[in-house]
Order: structure tokens, then sequence, then C-alpha cells
């Protein structure tokens, strides 16, 4: 159940970073409001998450995984560029997290 509510936290943190990419500096209200209710919701989904994982292990995935579906969406549907570099990037970021889980979830 926790790692289902991580997940949850995760996809509002995505949805939130890809309405603020919309929300043009936060002069277009809908995704400007979509922003800000998609923090609120992966924040309080964090908050707690942290109450039964350690934070490091929560961060790491939390913040991993979202930098990596943020960098693909860009490329995929925003039209950002596509090359090795990137690519290799967003595997080094998903290659970290797995090895911060390997190395244990202790509190």
């Amino acid at each position: 159940m926790v790692y289902l509510m991580l997940a949850c936290a995760i996809l509002a943190e995505v949805l939130a970073t890809t309405s603020m990419k919309f929300s043009d500096g936060f002069t277009r209200l809908w995704p400007t409001l979509g922003t800000a209710a998609g923090y609120a919701v992966a924040f309080a989904l964090l908050a707690q998450t942290l109450r039964s994982m350690p934070v490091g292990t929560v961060y790491a995935i939390w913040s991993g995984v979202g930098t990596a579906a943020i960098a693909l969406i860009g490329m995929v549907f925003i039209g950002e560029a596509v090359n090795a570099a990137r690519i290799v990037g967003i595997l080094l970021v998903v290659a970290g997290v797995v090895v911060l889980n390997l190395g244990g979830g202790g509190h």
C-alpha cells in the first residue's frame, strides 16, 4: 500500500510539473491551478509515505522516477530534443534509484 501511495505522489508531481510547463509562467489560470493542486496532492501523499518509509528511499524514488518521467514526457509529447546524452542521463537516474533501493530500506 505504501508503494501505491508513493506511485500516486509521483503521478501527481508529474502532472503538476507538466501543468507548470503549460501555465506560461503562471499566466494561464487552469494550468496554474493544476500545478498548485498537483503539488498539494503530491506533497500530502509524500508526507503519508514518509510515515512508514525512510526519507532517503522515498525521496530517491520520488525525485528519480519523477525526473525520468518528466524528461520522457518532454521528449515524447512536448518536442524536446532526443539524443543519446539525454537517454543515458535518464537511464543513470533510474539506475541510481535502483541502486539506492538495493542498498536496503532500513530505518
